[in-house]
């Protein structure tokens, strides 16, 4: 069961094109300045089975995956089992942000585990100082777009380029 503050459809803030974002409960970061601090407790979630959100992304075919919060590395176990059923069962890309960064994930034995199945993972804290409103799909300029799979095959940090969108 994964605890879910909100699922909202069609989205289009939380990465490129249509998207379904889920929102996690949880986090143990809060930053000053969140965006979301109604999900830093998990008890503020609705529990969902792997297989009910599943029928909300299927439902439409044309909208990708946002892991969002919260934090989603805070249910890693949880929602790698949410990301190895979408892989299996959809061709739908995964973005999912995070308030660690990504090479302390490495040494985090579940993150790392949700990691293979991320696509772009968004990383870092929000950081008031560093607020900047021109950055697409992230709140501070500490935030990186990284391509978890260019990444874990190289061992170091391939940051996300996407020239539709001119996003780096």
């Amino acid at each position: 069961m994964i605890s879910v503050i909100k699922i909202v459809e069609d989205t289009m803030v939380d990465g490129p094109g249509f998207r379904t974002s889920i929102y996690a409960a949880g986090c143990v970061n809060r930053c000053k300045g969140c965006h979301n601090p109604q999900t830093w407790d998990i008890n503020n979630g609705k529990k969902m089975k792997v297989e009910d959100i599943m029928t909300i992304i299927e439902n439409d075919p044309f909208a990708n995956v946002s892991f969002s919060g919260g934090d989603p590395m805070y249910q890693a176990e949880e929602f790698t089992e949410l990301a190895m059923t979408i892989k299996k069962r959809t061709n739908k890309t995964i973005w999912c942000w995070t308030g660690y960064v990504f090479e302390m994930l490495l040494r985090m034995p579940k993150p790392r585990k949700l990691l293979d199945y991320i696509d772009v993972l968004v990383d870092g804290p929000f950081v008031e100082e560093l607020k900047d409103t021109d950055l697409l799909f992230r709140g501070s300029s500490n935030q990186r777009l990284i391509d978890v799979k260019q990444s874990l095959i190289h061992g170091k940090v391939v940051l996300y380029y996407d020239p539709m969108t001119m996003v780096s």
